[in-house]
């Protein structure tokens, strides 16, 4: 373990020198060190990292819902909600037509939807913060279309975990979702209705204890979960929701951040140990196909956007391709299909279909103002020939 941390970290140190992103560097670590490259191999068997891994997804999707807020939504308005819903429609419909074309099955279908209609949140926020476009007026719908992406991811993992894993006929498929769905709706009751009582539960002055306290809820009934058919991940992700709105929800978010980037490298690396690269030249054509869809969808998607706020051309093409970025739920549907045992093609482009866009995605959304010369709507107020704090003309201003 301790060598999968410094490979993880040099690995990324050098790769933060020409600015990219952490997600495909972790993956590499783990491709160049593991059994299936030629050289030195630090982890002969992947499952030697299962329990971190899973402890690292967990942690990821926690995060997440300690920085999901159901209030959200309401502030967000009917813009937010037609943007999300857009955005999913035309993404998410695209790898479901994309995943029937490859031909590879119905199950596998279902993954690859998500899989190319799910932006990377870490990846999208890094990209926000990274060219300091946090304050542009682009960044609120961004950041809408990834909660309504939230919300679905929630409920699309909570029926796809029944599904692809293989229910014995419509009667066993529809009990287990509807058993994946009751947990579900308890949690989301709890979160509604019961922050006051889970608040005075972890209302815990002590730092260490508040750790173990949070570290304990979350793991457990994340293992809860899935003896109800629902993945961890997702439990894990809605552990968050409750306790991000009690007034212990600021401190667990500061004391489970480096929890978070740590066992999160680990699970990226642990997936890269899972990858033959020579399985790689076996889904090029795929890969590429599936990068021309999701460039074209989320074009779409930015010109939409920008209609539904009244934005000119430079803020459409900075919400096409902040948002192009796929990363680590993919990678969760990744795992859930390898543990189902679908087809075996579905990592190798899974992985390939990650690493290149977590690469391109921070250089294209730089370079935005590049693509805004050639997209409509100019003169609804936006200059796209002028630099603005995303770009580099702006350290002359």
């Amino acid at each position: 373990m301790g060598g999968a941390f410094v490979a993880a970290a040099v690995l990324a140190r050098l790769g933060s020198r020409i600015g990219l992103p952490t997600i495909p560097l972790f993956i590499l670590a783990g491709m160049l060190l593991g059994p299936n490259t030629p050289g030195y191999v630090h982890v002969e068997d992947p499952h030697q990292l299962e329990m971190l891994s899973a402890l690292g997804l967990v942690l990821l999707l926690f995060y997440l819902g300690l920085e999901f807020h159901l209030d959200d939504l309401k502030t967000g308005g009917r813009k937010m909600a037609v943007a999300g819903c857009t955005y999913l429609v035309l993404n998410v419909g695209a790898g479901l037509l994309f995943g029937f074309a490859v031909g590879w099955g119905t199950s596998e279908a279902l993954v690859l939807a998500g899989v190319l209609g799910i932006s990377s949140s870490a990846i999208v926020t890094k990209i926000l913060v990274d060219l300091d476009r946090i304050g542009n007026e682009e960044t609120r719908p961004i950041l809408g279309i990834i909660v309504v992406e939230d919300v679905f991811l929630a409920l699309y993992l909570a029926a796809l975990q029944p599904v692809i894993a293989g229910s014995e006929g419509l009667g066993s498929t529809v009990w287990q979702i509807g058993k994946a769905f009751g947990f579900l709706l308890l949690l989301a009751v709890a979160a509604r209705y019961g922050t006051g009582l889970v608040g005075r539960l972890f209302a815990i002055r002590d730092n260490e204890l508040l750790t173990i306290s949070f570290l304990g809820a979350v793991v457990l009934l994340a293992g809860v979960a899935e003896e109800f058919g629902v993945a961890d991940a997702i439990a894990a992700f809605m552990v968050g929701l409750i306790l991000g709105n009690t007034t212990s929800g600021e401190r667990i978010r500061e004391l489970v951040h480096p929890l978070r980037d740590a066992f999160a490298a680990i699970f990226f690396f642990a997936f890269g140990l899972s990858i033959d690269p020579g399985d790689l030249r076996s889904v090029v054509w795929p890969v590429l196909v599936a990068l021309a869809v999701t460039l074209l969808t989320n074009l779409v998607a930015g010109l939409v956007t920008a209609r539904i706020y009244g934005f000119g051309s430079r803020p459409a093409a900075n919400v096409a391709t902040t948002l192009l970025a796929r990363g680590e739920f993919a990678l969760i549907l990744a795992t859930m299909a390898a543990t189902a045992g679908l087809d075996e093609r579905l990592s190798p482009f899974i992985a390939g279909y990650v690493l290149v866009l977590a690469v391109v995605a921070p250089l294209v959304a730089g370079r935005s103002h590049w693509l805004a010369r050639w997209l409509p709507g100019r003169d609804a107020g936006d200059d796209a020939g002028r630099p603005d704090r995303s770009t580099p003309a702006s350290a002359g201003r």
